[in-house]
C-alpha cells in the first residue's frame, strides 16, 4: 500500500524576519513565560503561551481575492478545496528569471491544479538579494493560467507580480477569478514535475484576505 511522502515547502517565520522589504518584521515572544506561570500551577506543572505581532504577509504565505478586493472571498470564506489535497505540477522555470511569461506554460496541462513555478530565488531567502531582480509573471502568463483553468499559482520568489511599477496585474487577474496565491515558496526542486498533490492552508479568519501557511507536497512512495 502506498504512504504519503511529506515535503515541507514553507519558510520558518522567526522574530525579526523580513519577508517583504518595507514592512515590519513579526516580534515573537511569551505572554506567559514557563518561570512565571509555575506560581499558578502547582509545583512541577508549568506552561508557556507565546505571542505574536506580525503583518499578514510574512513567511510563505496565501493571498485570497480579499487581499486585492474589497468584495472578494476573504480566508473565512474559502472553501478548502481552493487549497487543499489540489493536484499540482511544477513548472520550472530557472532560465526564465526574471521575467516568466507564457510562453513556459504552454503545452501543460494546468487545468484544475496547483502550478507551482519554480525559479529557484529562494536560495537568496532572508538576504539583500531576495528583493533584487527577483522573477515574476508577466500579465500575460497570469491570463493564460486564469484561461487554462489553474486552480491556484504558487511561485519560490519575492511577488508574484514585478514590483518595479506600481501595477499588480498578476494578482489582479488571478484573484479577480478567485484563484489563490502562494508567494515565498521553497523547496520546489525537491518535487517532481507532476504525480503529487498541494496543501496551503491558512487560518479561517473574517476580514483577512491573506495569512501564513505551511505550504507541503504530498507524494506517493
Amino acid at each position: 500500500m502506498a504512504e504519503d511522502k511529506y515535503i515541507d515547502l514553507s519558510h520558518i517565520i522567526e522574530d525579526g524576519l523580513v519577508t517583504y522589504k518595507g514592512l515590519p518584521a513579526p516580534i515573537i515572544c511569551d505572554y506567559l513565560s514557563r518561570e512565571a506561570s509555575k506560581a499558578m500551577y502547582e509545583e512541577g506543572t508549568e506552561f508557556q503561551i507565546g505571542k505574536i505581532e506580525m503583518v499578514s504577509n510574512t513567511g510563505t504565505y496565501i493571498d485570497t481575492p480579499f487581499h486585492r478586493y474589497a468584495d472578494g472571498k476573504d480566508l473565512s470564506e474559502m472553501e478548502l478545496t481552493s487549497f487543499a489535497g489540489l493536484e499540482a505540477i511544477v513548472i520550472r522555470a530557472e532560465e526564465h528569471s526574471p521575467r516568466i511569461d507564457e510562453q513556459l506554460f504552454h503545452g501543460q496541462d494546468v487545468r484544475g491544479k496547483a502550478v507551482l513555478v519554480h525559479s529557484g530565488w529562494d536560495k537568496h531567502w532572508n538576504t539583500e538579494q531576495y528583493y533584487v531582480h527577483a522573477p515574476y509573471l508577466t500579465e500575460a502568463a497570469a491570463a493564460y493560467l486564469r484561461d487554462q483553468g489553474a486552480a491556484l499559482v504558487g511561485i519560490d520568489s519575492f511577488n508574484i507580480d514585478d514590483t518595479s511599477g506600481k501595477g499588480r496585474p498578476v494578482h489582479t487577474i488571478l484573484l479577480g477569478e478567485g484563484i489563490p496565491i502562494v508567494e515565498h515558496l521553497c523547496n520546489l526542486q525537491l518535487l517532481p514535475d507532476a504525480g503529487f498533490t498541494f496543501y496551503a492552508v491558512p487560518p479561517k479568519i473574517k476580514g483577512m484576505g491573506t495569512f501564513p501557511v505551511r505550504a507541503f507536497a504530498a507524494l506517493k512512495v
